[in-house]
């Protein structure tokens, strides 16, 4: 047989209303349609098996005295047994789970039913109705034309079926009028071929139907459950997906895990390339996510840049680790967008099913709670959830509720670091910072309860605190002495933050070009078309910027170009090196000379040493501050360390202090 004719054939008995010349659809759309066809079926079916054995009763009844009765009784009684099984089969099969996709061969398997059932009826007109009496010719006539309707309504989405069953009907009338020669027979015969055409005319019209609102279903739910970018299923898809298996856990003990993945800096591939760069990223990272992991694995992009996969029958540690290898060896080669080659690295958390639960929340936060020490490790990290990592995570949410009432309780303050000018020899300014005193813990590190601020969203009410106790402190000292507040990339996502620095510096009379604002090269790789506008529109009110930590981000010099920065400041690594290290000092030098030729101040951290003052004096540098010039002090403090100059400076309140 020609491979195209057995393709049609194959795909005929199917079901595959293409092959009748209706709508087509791909395997994985024709399997989730076939289990819609069957689930209709089955409901059904309890029904029609029930009609079957009544029909198969009354009629052995009615030839009971006919000689055909005994021969009749029997076909009953097999028609009986057979509708009563598979109406039983039919009602257990309904109740169970829809399957979400059925092969071909559950279709084939219907249409064998199908056939048998019908040939049995098809006996009826063959053996019995010759020698009937006229009231059960009359009878059996009926009974065909019924069972052929019943047909045609039992299998109206599956033609294929409707056709094995109404087949052998029709064929067997047509062998019992061929036999017997009446002109009445012969229009019986006609209405019979009437009957059948309108009959399937039907089923093949209601199953286009039914075809092509299930195709429209099918596409609207897939475009609910897809990722409109990658093409991945989404985070509802994958919370489905995450149920199913646990559902599988349920019913056959098949463990699995879950894997959170969140991207390291992919924000700067968006600030430095674009957007259509960042989406290209995203395309062929989950191309590669498909090709890393198994055929059974379901990968999903749940967020902007974090995905998750559930990979099915894994219940050890070794196994999801090998796993977990996989989806960091995606990263291994750059991506190569618009000529350019760009890094890319993740960090990967795990939970295991049923080792960290059998809830599909559980395994979830368990994931990300364990994702969460793998970005803490650093890029490429892969962590396991830990039951010691719940007792981390509600002594994290005990400290944000603590950290939600410190400022009500008088418990956070600021100390004041100084900035010491080399060339005038004395305090020219003070860095606030933070410090939080738990009336349980003691002294609690920034590093701890900063990030924690931040991720609540504390850090706002927490900054319009910290500029405003800054700036109350700086109207009290001397009028040439500034003061430095950090800013956080959160902030930047407050729309109040401009209007924040605005009224704290109206209600303390400062003037603007006092108080200085630091950043990192974080918020400007991570948050720079928000911030952009807001520290364009400080430095106009006549507040100053410096850079924090120079030369530990990406783009430094970029930014340099972009904002005007009235201070930079080298970070505390270089410094620290500097004397032991000729990279270190060279890198210092550079600094201090490129800032010197773009007209920038200089600040230079973390001086703990006499060599290392008089390193930064030879190399010109303007500012140093750390340990060696004077360690952080409360604000009554701060007076000791005014040079006797500015003694008569004090400022005083201002009634005029310009704002532009």
């Amino acid at each position: 047989m020609p491979e195209n004719l057995k393709s049609y054939f194959s795909r005929l008995f199917a079901g595959d209303l293409a092959a009748f010349g209706g709508p087509s659809t791909d395997e994985a759309v024709a399997g989730q349609i076939r289990a819609e066809q069957i689930c209709l079926v089955l409901r059904n079916s309890p029904g029609m098996m029930l009609a079957n054995a009544c029909n198969a009763t009354v009629l052995a009844i009615a030839l009971w005295q006919s000689p055909d009765g005994i021969p009749a009784a029997v076909w009953a009684a097999l028609v009986v047994f057979g509708s009563t099984v598979s109406g039983l089969k039919a009602r257990s099969s309904w109740r169970v789970t829809k399957p979400q996709s059925l092969s071909r061969r559950s279709i084939h398997r219907l249409v064998r039913n199908a056939f048998i059932l019908g040939g049995m009826w098809a006996i009826v007109p063959i053996t019995f109705f010759e020698d009937a009496n006229a009231g059960g010719q009359m009878l059996m006539t009926a009974l065909c034309a019924g069972m052929l309707a019943g047909g045609a309504f039992a299998f109206a989405t599956i033609p294929v079926a409707a056709i094995g069953f109404m087949g052998p009907i029709f064929l067997g009338s047509a062998i019992c009028i061929a036999k017997n020669g009446d002109f009445v027979y012969l229009l019986i015969a006609v209405l019979v071929v009437s009957y059948a055409c309108v009959l399937l005319r039907g089923v093949f019209a209601y199953s286009f139907e039914f075809t092509r609102r299930m195709i429209a279903h099918l596409e609207t739910e897939k475009a609910v459950r897809q990722d409109t970018l990658t093409k991945l299923p989404n985070r509802f898809a994958f919370n489905e997906g995450l149920e199913t298996a646990l559902a599988r856990l349920a019913s056959t003990g098949e463990g699995c895990a879950v894997f959170l993945l969140d991207l390291d800096h992919f924000k700067e591939v968006n600030d430095q390339f674009g957007h259509p760069a960042g989406d290209e990223f995203l395309t062929q990272l989950a191309a590669r996510l498909r090709r890393c992991t198994r055929d059974t694995d379901f990968v999903a992009r749940i967020g902007g840049d974090e995905f998750g996969v559930i990979a099915a029958n894994i219940t050890k540690l070794d196994e999801a680790f090998r796993v977990a290898q996989e989806i960091v060896c995606a990263f291994a080669h750059p991506f190569l967008i618009d000529g350019r080659e760009i890094v890319g690295a993740a960090s990967v958390g795990i939970s295991l099913a049923p080792r960290d639960g059998n809830m599909s929340n559980d395994l979830l936060k368990h994931a990300d709670v364990a994702l969460y020490r793998a970005k803490k490790a650093g890029s490429g990290a892969i962590r396991f959830f830990e039951p010691s990592d719940d007792a981390s995570a509600r002594e994290r949410r005990e400290l944000q509720s603590d950290l939600a009432a410190a400022i009500e309780r008088d418990e956070l303050f600021l100390v004041y670091q100084p900035f010491f000018d080399l060339r005038e020899n004395r305090v020219t300014g003070f860095e606030a910072l933070l410090r939080w005193r738990h009336p349980v813990r003691g002294l609690i590190p920034p590093t701890e309860f900063i990030p924690i601020a931040e991720e609540s969203g504390l850090i706002h009410s927490i900054g319009n605190w910290v500029v405003r106790r800054a700036t109350e402190a700086l109207s009290h000292w001397p009028a040439n002495i500034r003061v430095a507040v950090n800013v956080s990339a959160v902030q930047f996502q407050n729309a109040n933050i401009l209007q924040t620095f605005v009224s704290a510096l109206a209600d303390a009379r400062v003037p603007p070009r006092r108080l200085e604002i630091e950043i990192t090269e974080s918020i400007l790789l991570s948050k720079y078309e928000s911030a952009s506008s807001v520290l364009n529109s400080l430095l106009e009110l006549g507040v100053t910027v410096a850079l924090d930590d120079f030369g530990t981000g990406f783009s430094s010099l970029t930014y340099l170009r972009k904002l005007p920065f009235s201070r930079i400041k080298i970070d505390q690594s270089f410094v620290r090196d500097m004397l032991s290290r000729p990279d270190c000092a060279a890198i210092v030098k550079s600094v201090i000379g490129l800032a010197r030729d773009l007209q920038i101040s200089i600040v230079a951290e973390g001086v703990e040493s006499a060599e290392q003052l008089e390193f930064l004096r030879q190399s010109n540098c303007d500012e140093v501050q750390g340990y060696f010039i004077g360690r952080a002090v409360e604000a009554a403090l701060v007076p000791e360390t005014f040079d006797p100059r500015d003694e008569d400076d004090i400022s005083r309140p201002q009634s005029a202090a310009r704002f532009g």
